[in-house]
């Protein structure tokens, strides 16, 4: 998949981001990204195990959360990183759109993944992405991304089984030029 910046993606919940370059850096790749969250929606829970995340408040407000800690708030001009490794999530806590600007470092695979994600997300017209789409993409990348609310159970059977069965009925032809998975 050829990806040429400045690259929008945005699903059916509300999400919109620009990926607005990828800045060479002698210690990885750093995506510029910018978005913009209708009120009360966000990511849901997840982590990436390989990538750092910053976000300014540019306007409005966000609340975040890191998994089983307390929900947290930050206001224009504010910024929240998340290290790699750390499952997260915020959500636009205002009443208006939350626009924020930051980065993502490394680069590695995440414009494909989170517009791969939105695009499964619109297909369903819902939260939970198609469910071949989101097979492939959860069981490819599983050493770089995760779900920590989708049970154990779906991720090491169910979705392996569908990755599976989605092979054999040809559904991931669109994936023919998905970058490689990268190893932690």
């Amino acid at each position: 998949m050829k990806i040429t910046y400045p690259h929008t993606i945005e699903n059916c919940l509300g999400e919109k981001i620009i990926f607005h370059s990828v800045q060479q850096e002698p210690d990885g790749d750093r995506v510029i990204v910018e978005n913009f969250v209708t009120p009360g929606h966000g990511p849901v829970m997840h982590t990436h195990f390989l990538q750092d995340e910053s976000l300014t408040v540019v306007s409005g407000k966000i609340g975040y959360q890191v998994l089983g800690g307390n929900l947290h708030y930050a206001n224009e001009g504010e910024t929240v990183v998340f290290k790699r490794g750390t499952p997260h999530r915020f959500w636009n806590a205002g009443d208006r759109i939350l626009n924020c600007k930051g980065w993502i470092k490394p680069a590695n695979t995440i414009v494909f993944f989170l517009s791969s994600i939105y695009a499964a997300q619109n297909k369903s017209g819902k939260a939970q992405p198609e469910t071949f789409d989101a097979a492939y993409l959860m069981t490819r990348y599983a050493k770089e991304y995760d779900l920590p609310e989708i049970p154990v159970f779906v991720k090491k059977t169910v979705f392996p089984l569908t990755y599976t069965i989605g092979k054999l009925l040809g559904k991931y032809k669109k994936f023919e030029d998905a970058p490689e998975p990268l190893r932690k």
